[in-house]
């Protein structure tokens, strides 16, 4: 996949538990899971600008674009 999710890179430098986004967010744990482990297949705007305002960070902080080998 060419897009990461630096989720949990970002929660571990706020010192944030994933049920303590949860909480803040308003996110099921199970749906912040599939979104922390990169098995999420799409994200609301709505749920990202939630995610940047608890973890005070910015969306690019959160994902990244990696070149995938097989678009060469």
């Amino acid at each position: 996949m060419a897009i990461v999710v630096n989720l949990d890179v970002v929660m571990a430098k706020r010192k944030m538990s994933l049920n303590e986004l949860s909480d803040r967010v308003g996110l099921t744990l199970s749906n912040l899971s599939i979104l922390k482990t990169g098995k999420a297949k799409a994200i609301r705007f709505t749920t990202l600008e939630a995610i940047c305002n608890a973890l005070d960070c910015q969306p690019g902080d959160i994902l990244e674009y990696v070149e995938d080998e097989n678009c060469i």
